[in-house]
């Protein structure tokens, strides 16, 4: 065992499990394909997950002193951050989450991998997922839920989504809460080219591709809220088993505050109390 978590142990800073896995919040958890860090709540598990991918240039060390990690441990979930790679070439941490601009490796086998790693060592919940991601890793999110909705139990993505081309489709129905800034200058709602051939999608494209996946019955939602910080469109009359939500705040590119606990209670609202 590491130092690190002895050291850890002995204050009283770290879970039973954490100790006995020598990684955790304070030390990466390395796997075959790169690695990921996990903060636990308190009890005894399978706890359910949330995983969350960090933007271009961040780090799971990063996100991990956020506010969101807090949050969901209070709720009593597991948060895994994993780790983006550095590109040949580049000096900034970003993910293969374009088809057409693949990266070093399958980010979605990678994270399966992440989430096989974490149940062995942590005994989290798989069957309880919600993934997650800012800006870029929104987009990923976005891609493995349109690809591979399967994967996990449900999607979160926030200020990131699809890029052009678009998706000729999705796999199949999906539970998926979009979260943007209607202000959001640096990912638009409408996308923007970033450099030739490499342009930003459209969210309300995206809400297109998803409500045909989901086999809404209608274009419009079927419920409206605007009261709160957030002006949510919900679409209620799609398959049985899915979930559709646009949730826009008033506000740029970034992370609003209350996000967690409203895409908790959303996530909740799908699987039912976790505690």
């Amino acid at each position: 065992m590491r130092l690190v978590s002895l050291v850890a142990l002995c204050l009283g800073l770290a879970t039973p499990a954490m100790a006995q896995s020598g990684c955790g919040t304070d030390l990466p958890c390395d796997i075959p394909s790169g690695g990921y860090r996990i903060a636990l709540p308190e009890g005894k598990g399978p706890f359910p997950v949330v995983l969350f991918l960090h933007g271009y240039g961040g780090s799971a060390t990063g996100t991990m002193r956020g506010g969101m990690a807090r949050a969901a441990q209070a709720r009593g979930y597991a948060f895994i951050v994993p780790e983006a790679l550095v590109r040949p070439g580049r000096n900034r941490t970003s993910w293969g989450f374009h088809p057409d601009f693949p990266g070093p490796r399958n980010e979605a086998d990678f994270l399966q991998e992440v989430m096989q790693d974490a149940s062995a060592r942590f005994g989290i919940d798989p069957t309880r997922s919600l993934l997650t991601g800012f800006s870029i890793g929104g987009s990923l999110a976005s891609y493995i839920a349109c690809a591979r909705p399967d994967d996990f139990t449900a999607y979160a993505p926030v200020s990131g989504s699809f890029w052009r081309p678009h998706p000729e489709g999705c796999a199949g129905p999906v539970r998926l809460l979009h979260t943007h800034g209607w202000r959001d200058q640096v990912v638009p709602l409408e996308g923007r080219e970033i450099r030739p051939g490499f342009v930003q999608g459209d969210v309300f494209h995206a809400m297109d591709l998803w409500r045909t996946a989901n086999a809404c019955a209608r274009h419009y939602p079927d419920k409206f809220e605007t009261d709160g910080d957030f002006w949510r469109r919900v679409w209620l009359d799609c398959a049985p088993g899915s979930a559709l939500e646009l949730a826009l705040f008033d506000g740029g590119h970034g992370m609003p505050r209350g996000w967690s606990n409203m895409a908790l209670d959303w996530f909740e609202a799908q699987i039912g109390p976790t505690q």
